[in-house]
């Protein structure tokens, strides 16, 4: 059976690659400065007979990996950025492994090397069984802070594939059918006059106070915007000390909202507050967008695929230090909190789950039409060609994302089970597209009724480049990064 090929591979190769997952979690690299991260798992996919093209869409840590000839092109997707500020040992208790240091606490050090795993091990089975097709890798950096799948849509790295598989580490073993917010993400700077705060006030223009009155005019419009909207920031300048009128301030702000025209009009309006208050301070004004998205497709053809494979081949059993390891922190957690996100989550039978800490079981998605109220790049890839990004438990369950305890979990035992449960469900699922041209036909089919005729055009304009000056800053001043 081809699957076996692959399961065998990925049994035969799981210490390398989890000796990979956890290099990329000890280099912990923010989003566009990825180097080490995105070159080791580059150059292991060279190792394997990929072809890898470097530096795509105008960013450094950006690939695309190619093995094969022919129809069908079937992609996997892997991202290898880590957050600021969540630095933790392998313990079940925050503990910096690095003072004030980044740490993936979104699992992307596991996502990524799953994807590169998957798709190696599909190559081999492929080429065992004499297969036609083609295997695509996609690194994807800055998932987390400057969407770096939608500038390689943009530059077409997409076009001509069949499909798109990704895994995300969380909390449950599900393929989800929610949407996603599409979002926009968006600086204002503003530009005033120094005075002596005290002495010549009159003197002064303080960008300090127009980023404040933007904010609070922003805030008011929360009442007149959509209710599934989300508009948040934060002042990243607003001065250097009380007696001196600062003459530069800057805001970053997310704006989100369930479809991308949704977010264009708020964003419009958003816009016209900023100018109001360069009018109200004089002051002058500078909008930069640093990236946007669109809302996901989902493709329940791919949802029930995946599923199917994830029953195949069996969920993670966890020992009895690893439950341990999690009873502790899951004594972190107020149990409200786990009650209401299972609940807000419409989890299905949530009530059985209040006491698991690690999940066993495999959902059936429960939540087509349903939208999460987070956004991600993948959205984008799902505007080009089915593209399923399925979950595997590795998180505590009712554990946030983002957070110290993802970080702990995602370099030991547990988040390596994840990883090659992830890794064999993703070449399994490919090899089925490869193997069942009717499964790769229907998904197509759906994919094309949830479009509904509407057309992509990427929302980051042309004249606009990847930020990496704006990255390669926020890594440089990042308190207790870490140096090669």
């Amino acid at each position: 059976m081809v699957k076996d090929r692959a399961y065998r591979w990925i049994d035969e190769n799981r210490s390398l690659f989890i000796e990979i997952s956890d290099k990329v979690w000890e280099y912990a690299e923010l989003g566009l400065v990825e180097f080490r991260s995105a070159e080791l798992h580059a150059s292991t996919l060279e190792k394997h007979g990929f072809r890898v093209e470097r530096g795509v869409a105008g960013m450094p840590s950006a690939f695309v990996a190619t093995w094969g000839k022919g129809k069908p092109v079937i992609g996997f997707m892997g991202e290898y950025d880590a957050l600021p500020g969540i630095s933790n040992k392998t313990v079940p208790r925050k503990e910096w492994l690095v003072e004030d240091g980044p740490g993936h606490g979104c699992g992307h050090n596991i996502h990524g090397t799953s994807g590169f795993m998957a798709s190696i091990a599909t190559r081999y089975a492929l080429e065992a069984e004499k297969l036609p097709g083609t295997v695509k890798c996609f690194g994807s950096p800055a998932e987390e802070n400057y969407d770096g799948k939608a500038y390689m849509v943009r530059a077409g790295s997409f076009k001509g594939v069949d499909a798109c598989l990704s895994h995300h580490p969380g909390s449950m073993n599900v393929a989800s059918l929610a949407s996603s917010n599409a979002v926009n993400s968006v600086k204002y700077e503003y530009r005033g006059k120094t005075a002596h705060a005290a002495g010549s006030p009159e003197q002064g223009r303080s960008a300090l106070d127009a980023v404040e009155l933007m904010n609070v005019g922003v805030n008011f419009l929360r009442e007149h915007v959509i209710q599934d909207a989300r508009i948040h920031y934060v002042i990243e300048q607003g001065g250097g000390q009380p007696n001196v009128v600062p003459d530069y301030a800057r805001s970053w702000y997310y704006i989100r909202a369930p479809e991308r025209n949704q977010v264009d009009a708020i964003y419009r309006r958003i816009n016209k507050i900023a100018e109001g208050a360069a009018l109200m301070t004089e002051t002058e004004l500078r909008i930069s967008l640093i990236a946007a998205i669109y809302n996901k497709l989902p493709s329940k053809t791919l949802s029930e695929l995946v599923t199917a494979n994830m029953r195949e081949v069996g969920a993670p059993t966890w020992t009895k230090e690893e439950l341990a390891f999690a009873a502790e922190i899951a004594k972190t957690i107020e149990r409200q909190n786990k009650v209401d996100s299972l609940r807000k989550n419409k989890v299905p039978n949530w009530e059985r789950y209040v006491d698991v800490d690690l999940m066993t079981d495999t959902l059936d998605a429960w939540n087509d039409g349903e939208i999460s109220h987070g956004s991600t790049d993948v959205s984008d890839v799902s505007w080009q060609t089915p593209t399923m990004e399925f979950s595997t438990a590795c998180n505590v369950l009712g554990g946030p994302g983002h957070d110290w305890r993802f970080t702990a979990v995602s370099g030991m035992s547990i988040g390596h089970k994840s990883l090659i449960f992830a890794a064999k469900t993703m070449a399994a699922s490919a090899l089925d597209l490869y193997t069942k041209p009717e499964l790769l036909k229907k998904a197509k089919e759906e994919h094309a009724k949830r479009l509904a005729g509407r057309k992509y055009s990427s929302p980051i304009p042309p004249e606009i480049d990847p930020p990496l000056e704006i990255a390669k800053e926020a890594w440089e001043k990042l308190k207790g990064r870490r140096v090669a």
